[in-house]
């Protein structure tokens, strides 16, 4: 066998299947594995108040469910957590990495349950481990070890931006992927707590969707470091789901 052709075969560029030599995810694609609800980092097991809401029958209906996921939607979702993934998108290219902690630490010690904290961690912990197993052929290494040394949370919020963020995604994209993910994890929660069907939960995710895009147009020119959550009753809602009598959710 020629030397050239040998050396060429055992090079690192001839091998595609070595996934530290592969080639960069497609981004639109890449975002569509980041909303998929089977994504394996147990948001299924987080109702965040709306277990409460349901049991003491403040939302009964599907229209309650829905008119409670477009409030938080407009007060809660896109004012806070949204402004942690825009944050990421505005220090992120600069290195303003402590910026961007500070970011997160405001909005997160804004979250009043103990639970909802904890669940909004475990989730962002997940998604952590997972993204930088599927992809290691980019550099999670700012987040991990801020994460690590404690200067971080790693928060689902911040860990979905710096996701998207690493992956070639527009702001725009990652925040309205984000909120869609809210949406979602609510209405297929709520599948297991209220009796409604699958059909129309779909529809009912159909009919949020745009109401996603439009809560970030309203949002988007807010500062991060001005973030606000407005849903007292949701925070009420997280704070007694502990001591519910019985429950299908960790918070």
């Amino acid at each position: 066998m020629d030397s050239r052709t040998s050396d060429a075969a055992e090079s690192p560029s001839s091998q595609p299947d070595n996934p530290r030599h592969s080639a960069h995810p497609i981004p639109w694609l890449a975002l569509q594995q980041l909303l998929d609800s089977a994504l394996p980092i147990g948001g299924f097991a987080h109702s965040f108040g709306l277990e409460t809401l349901v049991q003491e029958g403040r939302v009964s209906t599907s229209a309650e469910l829905e008119q409670y996921a477009e409030a938080m939607l407009r007060q809660s979702w896109s004012t806070a957590d949204a402004m942690i993934v825009k944050a990421v998108y505005r220090d992120a290219p600069m290195g303003n990495w402590e910026t961007l902690w500070g970011v997160e630490r405001l909005v997160h010690v804004g979250r009043t349950a103990y639970e909802s904290r904890i669940g909004v961690e475990k989730i962002g912990r997940r998604m952590l481990q997972l993204v930088a197993s599927i992809y290691p052929q980019l550099d999670w290494s700012q987040l991990i070890e801020a994460h690590r040394s404690g200067r971080c949370f790693a928060s689902h919020p911040l860990t979905h931006g710096f996701a998207c963020y690493r992956l070639g995604i527009s702001l725009d994209a990652a925040v309205q992927g984000y909120l869609y993910t809210c949406i979602v994890t609510c209405v297929n929660n709520a599948l297991r707590l209220m009796s409604i069907g699958q059909t129309e939960g779909q529809a009912m995710i159909a009919r949020l969707t745009p109401k996603a895009a439009a809560a970030w147009a309203s949002a988007a020119a807010i500062q991060p470091e001005d973030a606000y959550s407005n849903m007292p009753m949701a925070e009420m809602a997280m704070i007694r789901h502990e001591t519910l009598y019985s429950r299908l959710f960790m918070s």
